[in-house]
C-alpha cells in the first residue's frame, strides 16, 4: 500500500472498509510501518490523561486489524467499573457542572475529561453544525431556507443549476402518481420537492 488509494501492484484499493478516513496525511502508529494511517484507534491511556481531546492513534489496514483482534475495552477496569460501563446509560449519569467560573460555589469550568460520550453524540452534533455552517466554494450566499430546500432535494451545497434541474426531474418522476400507477402515497413528498425547487430556482446561488 505504498501509494494513496492503490496497492503496490497499482490496482485500486477497496475503499469501503468501515472507519477508513481517505486522504489522511498521517503515518501508521505501528513502529517501523511506512504505510498511511487511515483507521483511528483509542489512545493508549484512556484515563489519567491531560485535559483535552483524546490523542487518537492511527493505523494502516493491516495494523488496525491486528489491533482490533487484541483490543480489550475493559482492560485494567475493576469489576465495579465494568458493571457501570455496561449499563445502558453508562457515561451519561455524571453530575452536571457549571460552565462559568463565577457560578455559585466558585466551581471551575468543566474539563474535556469531565464528559462521558460513549456514543460520540457530542462529536456527531458538532460535525452536523459545522456542515450546516459550511459555505459554497463559489462564494454564492445560502440562506437558511436555501439550505433546507437543498436537504429536501438531497443536494450538496455546491450543486449548480443543472444539478438542481436534474435532481428535480428525478424526484418528480419518483413521487408523481402518474409514475406509480395512480398511487398518491408520495403526494406529501412530491409537494415538498415542488416547493423546494420553486424556492431554489430563484435563489441567488442558482440564478
Amino acid at each position: 500500500m505504498s501509494a494513496q488509494g492503490t496497492n503496490e501492484d497499482g490496482s485500486r484499493r477497496h475503499t469501503r472498509f468501515h472507519g477508513r478516513v481517505e486522504g489522511a496525511n498521517r503515518a501508521c502508529s505501528q513502529e517501523g510501518c511506512e504505510n498511511v494511517g487511515e483507521f483511528r484507534a483509542p489512545p493508549e491511556q484512556r484515563r489519567g490523561a491531560p485535559d483535552g481531546p483524546p490523542q487518537w492513534r492511527w493505523f494502516c489496514l493491516d495494523h488496525i486489524r491486528a489491533f482490533n483482534q487484541q483490543y480489550n475495552y475493559f482492560k485494567d477496569m475493576s469489576a465495579e467499573e465494568i458493571d457501570a460501563a455496561q449499563r445502558p446509560y453508562g457515561g451519561w449519569d455524571r453530575e452536571t457542572r457549571a460552565f462559568s467560573a463565577n457560578a455559585a460555589g466558585g466551581t471551575m469550568p468543566p474539563r474535556w475529561a469531565d464528559f462521558g460520550d460513549p456514543l460520540d453524540a457530542i462529536g456527531a452534533r458538532f460535525k452536523a453544525r459545522m456542515a450546516e455552517a459550511a459555505e459554497r466554494h463559489d462564494g454564492k450566499p445560502l440562506s437558511g431556507e436555501d439550505r433546507s430546500a437543498l436537504r429536501t432535494l438531497g443536494l450538496a451545497l455546491d450543486a449548480d443549476r443543472k444539478a438542481l434541474r436534474t435532481r428535480y426531474t428525478e424526484l418528480v418522476r419518483r413521487f408523481h402518481p402518474d409514475h406509480n400507477g395512480g398511487d398518491r402515497a408520495h403526494e406529501k413528498a412530491l409537494q415538498d420537492v415542488l416547493a423546494a425547487y420553486a424556492h431554489l430556482r430563484k435563489a441567488p446561488a442558482f440564478v
